[in-house]
């Protein structure tokens, strides 16, 4: 698999605010991240010759944003792909560039879910038996913990600690951060002592439910340079769609995500990663709840087995930690508007990377130029998984 390296590049980036928007609706929230983008990268909406909308349930075609951009005689292509929809949407728009059918693309992602009525992804209806397992999203989860405790031997007392110093550390960054849905610090005693949701997951260990918006320019690698000076070359990009082997599977022990692993060997060999603590200056997780940012610290290589929860009770992932893992607060204190969260983990990486974030939420870069993105959809065992590296400096 040879990828893509350094043929398509970002070049301007916009992201809304994400929360409970009320005041504003899918159009309002298109319209304000795509001309965002188009003010960062200097170009009018004329310049892009093509667009991809990710949405989960906010429209049903390309329309849901042809309408609020008054666009005419352009192809917008709407893209689903459970939670790594905005993701799904940024890799179809960059391997268009790349492969020389356009100049200058689009990648747009958006959300509506307070306006729903519903606690989480908005549900679509898909013809079947009535036979299928019917559980919400954070009882799926919650089984990550008993089952990651019995396979290391960890007390469940001490996972505890390490689920809450994750959240505590997502909420730290987040309250940094003037564009999450969360902006405050919590107590870990807080945390620790939230109702219960399901299982061992508390209030604190689940993702918010929120609206926003995120969009990315993106052009030819040969020509980002000549655009602007501080482009974000795509590196790699791998996207593993999962059999459902592991919700048929006895043996399958909800310590690992597959899909995850398969993805991340793709990217870095995409990228030429060996060692991604190493490589990288960050990355930003789907850290849906706290759980699955434990099990994707080892899925990704920045932990050995079992050994995640020690390295988030030590810091290593903290905003200036050995490898700083969402510095903009993650889903759990930005939010997690199904359709824009991919290109929200982006717009982390251009503030980042490029050294544009604000000071006091601003990593040590330490001469790194790389970060990774990670989107996951769908539940432990039956699941899709997207990995990308960038990076600011072409090969």
């Amino acid at each position: 698999m040879r990828g893509i390296r350094d043929k398509a590049a970002i070049v301007g980036m916009g992201c809304t605010r994400f929360g409970e928007l009320w005041d504003q609706g899918p159009e309002e929230l298109l319209a304000e991240a795509a001309l965002a983008a188009l003010d960062d990268a200097g170009m009018a909406l004329d310049d892009i010759d093509a667009f991809w909308l990710g949405t989960r349930a906010t429209g049903m075609s390309g329309l849901t944003l042809s309408r609020p951009l008054k666009l005419s005689g352009r192809p917008v292509t709407r893209v689903e792909n459970f939670c790594a929809t905005g993701s799904d949407a940024f890799r179809n728009a960059a391997y268009a560039v790349a492969s020389g059918s356009y100049d200058v693309v689009m990648a747009i992602g958006v959300e509506k879910m307070k306006d729903a009525g519903t606690s989480g992804l908005v549900p679509v209806p898909i013809p079947g038996a009535g036979a299928d397992t019917e559980l919400t999203g954070p009882a799926y989860f919650s089984l990550l913990v008993p089952a990651y405790a019995e396979r290391y031997g960890v007390p469940r007392e001490e996972l505890r600690r390490s689920l809450t110093r994750i959240a505590c550390k997502n909420h730290h960054n987040g309250a940094r951060n003037p564009r999450a849905q969360f902006q405050t610090e919590v107590p870990e005693e807080k945390i620790a002592n939230a109702p219960v949701v399901a299982g061992d997951l508390r209030v604190f260990d689940c993702s918010g439910v929120s609206d926003g918006a995120a969009a990315a320019i993106i052009m030819r690698g040969d020509d980002a340079r000549r655009h602007r000076p501080d482009p974000m070359y795509v590196k790699a990009m791998a996207l593993v769609a999962g059999d459902g082997s592991g919700q048929r599977d006895s043996g399958y022990d909800f310590t690992t995500f597959p899909e995850v692993v398969r993805a991340a060997e793709l990217a870095y060999r995409q990228a030429g990663i060996t060692d991604p603590v190493a490589s990288l200056a960050m990355a930003e997780v789907h850290d849906c709840f706290t759980p699955t940012e434990m099990i994707l610290m080892e899925d990704l290589g920045f932990s050995e087995r079992g050994q995640a929860w020690k390295d988030a009770l030590a810091g290593r992932f903290d905003l200036h930690g050995e490898l700083p893992v969402n510095p903009d607060g993650g889903l759990k204190s930005f939010g997690h508007p199904v359709g824009a969260s991919g290109l929200r983990m982006l717009y982390e990486c251009w503030l980042q990377l490029r050294s544009a974030a604000p000071e006091n939420r601003q990593i040590d870069l330490r001469g790194r130029s790389l970060g990774l993105t990670h989107n996951l959809g769908g539940p432990p065992g039956d699941c899709v998984s997207f990995v990308s590296i960038v990076g600011t400096e072409a090969d």
